[in-house]
């Protein structure tokens, strides 16, 4: 049986991928302090094809021994959150990203050299084209337009830059995805954080998709949107992400590539806030909003080309946007009533 290790595996998407490699039949280690959610049940904690190793994937020592007897390695170990969370936090973002960052690779590097690990498929994220000018962005445009304003951004353009000089000085074989704007459920409040206010109600700092049901569930009316809600977002069904992620792992092809992972749909933020508050409080209540100053890094587009996955991969995100609100809504709103959010 193949064995993958996921850092990162009890967190948002990290969750996901380990159910999506169980469901394809590998076995999977999971690296993870917990630092972010604390201990949250996962439907795959008693899977006897899983096993956790509790800990900081910054230590090389800890990568290196979880690393032991693995065929494969899905970096996905990192403090992310939503605008306002890098925000907050951008220096802690760059620091700690950066030594999750290299410890994997160093640990990856050695076991790849003592014959053991195939490859790494590393996560980078859609903020890596927050400065384009022209879309939809294709893969190889990152290399070509200035680097991202933001921490966030620029270090997640660095876990490229680390998967690629890892392979021309050590010639270790990677993968590299870039999810874009990841929705699915099990994202709660995590530990720590700051709470933000938006008009009389105070969110945890997390994606666009959970506060803005947070603020319809609690009764918000008019509806408070950062920005105008022209920016344009290509909102992805987790569950679609994950098998990109584990399809690219596995594909010949992807090998030493580099892959968006997305929707084609393009959507605006009043347009995904408006299909949210007729879900909630139905079609006939008018939809009313106000429009709050932005945060400095508030990309105003995100439109990915999605061609070369499909072309290569084989792979489409075929999840519509309403598909993921009827799952999704429903769970938020549980979440809040028993205080998950």
């Amino acid at each position: 049986m193949t064995r993958v290790l996921v850092t990162g595996s009890a967190g948002f998407i990290g969750g996901y991928v380990v159910e999506e490699l169980l469901e394809r039949g590998y076995e999977v280690v999971g690296v993870d302090n917990e630092s972010k959610y604390g201990h949250v049940v996962r439907s795959f904690d008693s899977h006897p094809g899983y096993r956790l190793v509790h800990g900081d994937a910054r230590d090389p020592e800890l990568m290196a021994a979880a690393l032991a007897g693995c065929d494969h390695l899905i970096a996905g170990a990192a403090m992310i959150g939503g605008i306002s969370y890098f925000h907050t936090y951008a220096y802690d973002l760059l620091a700690t990203n950066e030594r999750i960052l290299a410890a994997t690779c160093d640990a990856a590097i050695r076991a790849h050299h003592d014959g053991t690990l195939g490859r790494v498929t590393y996560l980078s994220s859609s903020m890596v084209f927050e400065s384009a000018t022209a879309w939809p962005s294709s893969e190889g445009q990152e290399l070509e337009i200035p680097p991202p304003k933001s921490s966030y951004g620029f270090q997640k353009l660095a876990v490229e830059y680390f998967a690629r000089a890892a392979h021309s000085q050590h010639a270790l074989p990677y993968t590299i995805v870039r999810p874009f704007n990841c929705v699915g459920v099990g994202e709660g409040r995590a530990l720590g954080d700051v709470e933000i206010l938006s008009g009389n109600v105070k969110l945890a700092m997390s994606h666009v998709v959970p506060d803005l049901v947070q603020k319809v569930v609690k009764g918000q009316d008019p509806l408070h949107i950062l920005g105008s809600g022209t920016q344009i977002r290509h909102y992805t069904y987790a569950g679609d992400l994950a098998k990109g992620i584990v399809t690219a792992m596995e594909s010949p092809a992807a090998l030493n590539d580099d892959f968006n992972l997305s929707t084609s749909e393009s959507t605006t933020v009043l347009a995904l806030a408006e299909k949210i508050w007729h879900r909630i409080k139905g079609e006939d209540v008018p939809f009313r909003y106000v429009s709050d100053p932005p945060f400095e890094h508030d990309v105003q587009r995100r439109i990915p080309s999605v061609e070369k996955a499909k072309r290569v991969l084989g792979f489409e995100a075929t999840t519509t946007l309403d598909q993921m609100l009827d799952h999704v809504i429903p769970w938020i709103e549980q979440a809040i009533t028993s205080g998950v959010i």
